[in-house]
């Protein structure tokens, strides 16, 4: 399997949001989103989570995929919250470590690379000035208005690293998170990145460019002159302010094939997904959406709001987190891995095979704006039913307990 390089730096930006993780999703993350690395890490190696996790769409899927506002900055760290939790205790049987965090927790990303590369023999003063470069870059070195105040920094126990960091602009109301990926890096000081993502807010300072090597030696008078370096923005990944996920923010294309895929009952024929019998559509829905997380290319990742239709999100939007089924994902997909490690890879298949079937389908299916709107309904109307919750509470049934027929 040849390895998935995606830039090796790369931006999002994203509505600043507070708050916290409520713990009965909390947990879920950690359960599911280790279960997803690990899977990843079965069917491609450890360098295929560095390069996913260095990838700013698959990053936002992967966070819409376990439950999280799907456009807002809180995806970032909770994410990576949750991973740390999910792998640093198995690090010796995974080879992955992740060190750092938000706030003080980012303070102690040196020491935590040092006690790992003890463990492992990696060159623990070379990770260390990596992590501080990759920081002191997106800090100093281009001055775009954010200020960092999280750093996360994923290393193998081959030395390959990933860092996501994000920055704060309060004037603005936005962050704006940084992924690099060791593979694609050549240097740090002269363009470390393809292309820099993010909304285009005037005139900014890149002392990376490399037509800035001048002012690397002249940096007072430099700045004194307020310089511009213009940046060609050939990609972006800007997601919006307003909470509800909308058809515009998705590919209905891509979606209605998935939604096609859990409730249409003649795909129950297929024999990959024979072997997923007794789990319900609704999480087959979900199924389909992780399976595309882990066996997905790039290309499948741009419009992450769509993976909120797995898990919906904690803010209510598109639909409450309905925990039943969100337990079942936890517990099919830890089978199908925990059974892989010992040879049986016919569940592992089934979950895969439902993105392949999701594409067959998508080939056919015809979007409609009017089928995202009622798909939404239809979620909310049977919240209560799978366990339902948003940081305000659980879902309460409709008044009159009706019932939305999406085919």
């Amino acid at each position: 399997m040849p390895k998935l390089y995606f830039d090796s730096r790369r931006y999002a930006d994203l509505p600043l949001h507070y708050g916290k993780v409520p713990p009965w999703l909390a947990e879920r993350m950690r359960l599911l989103g280790g279960a997803i690395v690990e899977a990843i890490a079965q069917e491609y190696g450890k360098s295929a989570i560095l390069s996913r996790l260095s990838d700013p769409f698959w990053f936002q899927a992967f966070g819409a995929v376990l439950g999280m506002d799907w456009h807002s900055s809180g995806i970032t760290t909770s994410v990576m919250g949750a991973l740390k939790g999910a792998v640093n205790y198995r690090s010796n049987e995974l080879g992955i470590y992740i060190a750092g965090g938000k706030g003080k927790h980012s303070r102690e990303t040196p020491a935590e690379l040092l006690r790992f590369s003890n463990r492992t023999g990696l060159d623990g003063n070379e990770l260390v000035r990596s992590s501080r470069l990759t920081a002191k870059v997106d800090n100093n070195a281009i001055q775009d208005g954010f200020q960092i105040y999280m750093h996360n920094f994923v290393v193998t126990s081959e030395g390959e690293w990933t860092v996501i960091q994000q920055g704060m602009d309060d004037a603005t109301g936005m962050a704006r998170r940084y992924h690099w990926h060791s593979e694609t890096v050549q240097s740090f000081i002269e363009t470390p990145h393809s292309f820099i993502y993010g909304k285009n807010q005037g005139e900014i300072l890149n002392l990376t460019d490399k037509e800035a090597a001048s002012a690397k030696t002249g940096i007072l008078e430099l700045v004194a002159e307020k310089p511009s370096v213009i940046i060609p923005e050939v990609q972006r990944l800007i997601l919006p302010a307003h909470h509800e996920l909308k058809a515009e923010d998705v590919n209905l294309k891509r979606l209605g094939s998935v939604l096609a895929v859990a409730h249409d009952k003649g795909l129950r024929d297929f024999e990959s997904l024979l072997l997923l019998e007794g789990v319900g559509p609704r999480t087959v829905q979900s199924l389909a959406l992780v399976s595309e997380i882990i066996y997905g290319t790039p290309s499948r990742f741009t419009d992450p709001g769509r993976f909120s239709f797995a898990h919906g999100g904690k803010d209510g939007h598109p639909f409450p987190v309905p925990t039943k089924v969100y337990d079942d994902t936890i517990q099919q997909l830890q089978t199908a891995v925990e059974k892989a490690k010992i040879g049986q890879t016919d569940k592992n298949q089934a979950i895969k095979n439902l993105h392949v079937v999701a594409q067959i389908v998508e080939q056919q299916f015809i979007p409609d704006e009017d089928l995202f709107d009622k798909a939404i309904a239809k979620e909310r109307a049977e919240s209560y039913r799978y366990g339902g919750r948003t940081v305000m509470g659980k879902a309460q049934p409709p008044k009159d307990d009706g019932q939305l027929s999406l085919f």
